[in-house]
């Protein structure tokens, strides 16, 4: 037992000699211990030294602990923020929170969303603003209440994930349309506001990536996508995550801000 410990505390060693983030705190909205990118980011960047504060809502409070204890058996921290991040006291609570247990917030990532098809004829003005609420009002929210703590600080990274949807449109989602569009122009807003305060925001905008909602999507339809594609394919998760793990390193993410960076296999170019 005594050598097994031992062994873990070589391999963290070893580790810690690459990590990009060791002793960062990373705040992640919309986490969860499912498949896609909420579960995505915060392994990746447990994985990379970073304590994490993760903000989830309708996950089962045990799978979420338990996932934690693993993650922090890389040698971080985890702390856990149930809400819904769309209402401003779930927001104000999570940054709060982060900050009085870690004494500092170094990487926020807007991960939180909600999609879901439906026509402008046949959409209910609650199914708008709740899509506005969750994909653009809780950007803003978290936002608002991290933006003091990181101007003390003179640094921090805040990174913002949208769609190439916001740059391309597509049918029957004006209102998820709409929200990422509000998110790339929220990052390029805060950017030209806090770059002289050491704050860099910038947005990641995927494409076709294989998450669950590409599950319910029909072989014709894939085939006919990839056929837009410049590279035929659909990304998967782990070639997403590193653009955020890029932002929020330094020096690598150091001159990046206002950006949106598109891992989306050519389907749109900027």
């Amino acid at each position: 037992m005594r050598g097994f410990i031992h062994l873990i505390q070589y391999d963290l060693q070893e580790r810690s000699k690459n990590m990009k983030l060791e002793g960062k705190v990373t705040i992640i909205t919309g986490a969860g211990y499912g498949y896609g990118m909420s579960r995505g980011f915060p392994e990746a960047f447990a994985r990379e030294g970073s304590h994490l504060s993760l903000n989830y809502y309708g996950c089962d409070d045990m799978k979420m602990k338990l996932w934690a204890q693993d993650m922090e058996k890389l040698g971080v921290r985890v702390i856990l923020a149930p809400g819904d991040i769309s209402q401003e006291e779930t927001a104000e609570r999570l940054i709060q929170r982060t900050w009085e247990e870690f004494g500092h917030i170094d990487v926020l990532v807007n991960n939180a969303g909600i999609t879901g098809p439906k026509s402008i004829v046949d959409m209910t003005i609650e199914e708008w603003d709740r899509m506005i609420a969750v994909n653009l009002r809780s950007f803003f929210l978290t936002c608002k209440y991290v933006v003091p703590i990181m101007m003390k600080q003179k640094r921090g990274r805040i990174i913002n994930i949208a769609s190439q949807i916001a740059q391309k449109g597509g049918t029957d989602h004006c209102h998820y349309a709409a929200a990422k569009a509000g998110v790339i122009g929220l990052t390029k807003s805060l950017a030209w506001d806090l770059g002289k305060f050491g704050i860099n925001v910038n947005c990641i905008a995927p494409g076709p990536i294989n998450t669950q909602m590409m599950e319910s999507v029909s072989d014709e339809w894939r085939k006919d996508k990839m056929k837009d594609l410049a590279i035929p394919r659909f990304g998967e998760i782990e070639e997403v995550v590193p653009s955020a793990i890029f932002l929020a390193s330094s020096p690598d993410g150091d001159l990046y801000t206002g950006q949106t960076l598109g891992p989306n296999c050519g389907d749109v170019m900027l």
